[in-house]
C-alpha cells in the first residue's frame, strides 16, 4: 500500500518538480529510435532500462539540489492497448511493462528520497489517440472501460497516484477519472491547449475543469496544463475565476509553436530555458495553488533547473 495514498504531499505547501520532455529528450538528445513515441518500449531490455534510469536519476539529483519534492511520472504515457498493439504488446505484456515502470520509479525513490525531497510515484497515462488532436472520441463510459486496465495495474503496485496527461477532450478525462475513482487511486488530470488557450476539442479550460468536477464529484486531486507554451494560455488564466484554484501543476512546452507546427517539425525547438523560467514565475500570480512544475515537449533538465531557480523567490 502506498504510503502517500490519499494524502499527497504536493497538496500542501511544499513545491514539487517533475521531469521535462522524456520522449523528445530520448529522441533528439540521446538519439533513441522511439517508435510511436513510446518510451515504455525501452523497458523490454537492460539497455533501455539503464537509459531510463539515467534520465530519471538526473531529475532526482536536481530535486535534491533545489531542495524540492519530486513527482516521478512513470514512462508509460503510451502504454495503453491501441498504442501497445502497434508495437506488438498484448494485454499481459502491457501490464508487465506498466509494473516494470513503477518498479523503476520505486528504485529511484529508494535511492534518492530524503526528508527535504519527498518523492511521489505517479502512474502516467496518455490519451487513446493522438495527443495533439481530438480525433475519434469516446464516450465517458468507453473511456473508463478503455483506460481501466492500465489504472487497475497501477493500483496493484505501490504507485501513489495516477496522472493523465495531454487530455484534449473532456469525455476522456472524465472516463479516466471515473476509472481512477473505482480503484480509489488519487488522480491528476492534465489538459493540453492550443494557441488560443482552448482544448483541441474547442472546449475552454474553465469548462473542461468544471464539467470534469461536476461529473466526478470533484474527484481529481488537482488539474494541470501540459504540452502548451505559456504564451498560449496566459490570457485565459488572466481572465481568472475560481476554477484556476483547481490547477496545481504546469508542464509547458519549450517551443511557442503550435501543435501542428511541432508535428511537422523534424528538428527540436528547445526555446530559451531562462525565459521559460521567468514565464513560470509570472504565471504563479495567476495560479494561486501552483506547487508542481516541470516541462513537456522540447524541455530537458536545463529548462526544469531554470524553472526551479526562477521560482525560488516566489512564495508557495
Amino acid at each position: 500500500m502506498s504510503k502517500y495514498r490519499n494524502r499527497l504531499p504536493q497538496l500542501k505547501d511544499q513545491r514539487f518538480m517533475t521531469d521535462g520532455g522524456l520522449e523528445t529528450t530520448l529522441i533528439f538528445h540521446d538519439g533513441v529510435d522511439l517508435p510511436a513515441f513510446a518510451a515504455f518500449d525501452l523497458l523490454k531490455d537492460d539497455e533501455g532500462i539503464a537509459l531510463l534510469r539515467s534520465y530519471f536519476k538526473r531529475y532526482a539529483e536536481l530535486a535534491r539540489v533545489h531542495r524540492l519534492g519530486l513527482i516521478l511520472e512513470s514512462p508509460t504515457w503510451r502504454a495503453n492497448a491501441d498504442w501497445g498493439a502497434r508495437l506488438g504488446y498484448d494485454a499481459l505484456a502491457l501490464a508487465d511493462a506498466n509494473r516494470k515502470a513503477i518498479g523503476l520509479m520505486l528504485e529511484i525513490r529508494d535511492a534518492y528520497e530524503t526528508a527535504e525531497t519527498k518523492i511521489v510515484i505517479s502512474g502516467n497515462l496518455g490519451p487513446r489517440g493522438d495527443g495533439y488532436q481530438a480525433g475519434a472520441r469516446m464516450t465517458v463510459g468507453e473511456a473508463q472501460n478503455y483506460h481501466a486496465p492500465q489504472i487497475d495495474t497501477f493500483a496493484q503496485t505501490d504507485a501513489d497516484m495516477v496522472g493523465a496527461f495531454t487530455m484534449n477532450y473532456v469525455e476522456e478525462a472524465i472516463g479516466i477519472t471515473a476509472a481512477a475513482k473505482a480503484c480509489a487511486m488519487p488522480a491528476a488530470i492534465s489538459f493540453t491547449l492550443e494557441i488560443d488557450g482552448k482544448l483541441p476539442s474547442g472546449d475552454t479550460l474553465a469548462d473542461a475543469i468544471a464539467r470534469t468536477d461536476a461529473e466526478t464529484g470533484a474527484y481529481p486531486a488537482y488539474y494541470m496544463i501540459n504540452c502548451a507554451h505559456p504564451t498560449h494560455f496566459e490570457h485565459v488564466l488572466r481572465d481568472g475565476g475560481a476554477w484556476t484554484k483547481r490547477i496545481r501543476g504546469l508542464r509547458a512546452n519549450a517551443s511557442a509553436r503550435s501543435h501542428a507546427e511541432l508535428d511537422e517539425s523534424t528538428e527540436l525547438d528547445d526555446g530559451n530555458p531562462e525565459e521559460l523560467g521567468v514565464q513560470y514565475r509570472e504565471l504563479r500570480s495567476l495560479l494561486p495553488q501552483l506547487t508542481v512544475v516541470g516541462g513537456c515537449c522540447g524541455t530537458d533538465h536545463r529548462h526544469v533547473a531554470a524553472i526551479c531557480k526562477a521560482m525560488e523567490t516566489v512564495a508557495v
